[in-house]
């Protein structure tokens, strides 16, 4: 364990070295390649100019090489390899595309994401605006925002076997150690083996989800309600407005922006959802959504590239949209700067 830290802080300092000898170094170089002389005027504010416009690109040179092994070379391979056979050498054409169309597994993953779609941002967002509102109005919201905010240092596999012990089930005469078959047994019901319910067991897999995003939604609504001016409530209480109606019509408008933004940044982070099904259920019992069949054709069953190729594609496209929609909705909110 101490190995390890030591060998992280030291890659973490020799990565800050290396960067500040680069920055250095790379403006050394240009300062020399552009010289300022003192006599020439002329020469002096060309070199300059060109010293200007180079240099960003000279600092962002690293990030854009990084960007283009890492994002751009892998989303053109992944587009290439969609038409090739499961080991990635035989030209197929379309027919990884049309398996997508007409597979029943896919299409089950393709209802699952789209459940999934229709509840957690909506839960998260909503829960979160109730609990930033409420929060903001009681002399202990500061504790009680931490305290919703707490799961969201928790990794999804953690969350996951936090939640495994919730929905625990012991057959026989066992005792029940799952909180809510505890529950259902103290009230007289018959414990249930509740991941296992097909349909339903995706909703109690978005509470987990929930549970954890809850807490970001909350912190930026509730940075966003602290910026409604105070004259505007003031007014509304003034001209007889009841808390529900100053919610709905004061509050909620002027914070619509923020509102979407979590939303669909939210939307993005279920789109890609894979660790809470893989610990729960491993996509068994009609679990499964788009990640984690692009795992299974990937890595399971000797892989098939191709196929994984193909749903890696659908979910960037699905992506991908409201990623640039985020982009310029807060360069909006920016003032387009």
């Amino acid at each position: 364990m101490v190995s390890q830290i030591v060998s992280a802080i030291g890659v973490m300092v020799v990565g800050v070295f290396i960067c500040a000898l680069y920055y250095w170094l790379s403006d050394k170089i240009l300062n020399a390649i552009f010289p300022v002389p003192v006599g020439n005027v002329t020469l002096a504010s060309r070199n300059l100019n060109r010293r200007a416009v180079v240099r960003p690109w000279l600092f962002l040179g690293p990030a854009l090489l990084l960007l283009g092994i890492y994002l751009v070379y892998p989303v053109v391979a992944t587009f290439i390899l969609s038409f090739y056979d499961r080991a990635g050498v035989e030209y197929v054409g379309l027919a990884n595309y049309r398996w997508a169309f007409f597979d029943s597994g896919f299409r089950q993953s393709i209802f699952n994401n789209i459940l999934w779609l229709a509840v957690v941002p909506a839960a998260c967002t909503f829960f979160g605006l109730v609990i930033a509102v409420l929060t903001d109005r009681i002399w202990w919201g500061n504790i009680a925002k931490s305290i919703v905010f707490m799961p969201m240092a928790i990794s999804f596999v953690g969350a996951s076997v936090i939640w495994k012990f919730i929905y625990e089930y012991r057959g026989g005469n066992d005792t029940q150690i799952g909180l809510l078959n505890a529950i259902v047994t103290w009230f007289g019901g018959d414990p249930q083996v509740w991941i296992s319910m097909p349909f339903w067991n995706n909703f109690f897999l978005m509470i987990i989800l929930i549970w954890i995003q809850t807490g970001f939604a909350m912190v930026i609504l509730s940075a966003a309600l602290r910026g409604i001016p105070e004259e505007t409530i003031e007014a509304a209480v003034i001209d007889g407005a009841n808390g529900w109606q100053i919610f709905w019509k004061i509050m909620v408008p002027q914070i619509w922006g923020t509102i979407a933004v979590v939303w669909t940044t939210i939307t993005i982070l279920v789109l890609k959802v894979f660790d809470i099904v893989l610990t729960m259920t491993n996509g068994q019992w009609d679990t499964m959504v788009l990640a984690n069949l692009m795992f299974d054709w990937m890595f399971r069953g000797g892989g098939d590239s191709g196929r994984s190729a193909v749903i890696a594609l659908i979910i960037m496209a699905a992506v991908t949209p409201i990623m640039i929609w985020n982009i310029r909705q807060a360069n909006r909110d920016a003032g387009g700067h």
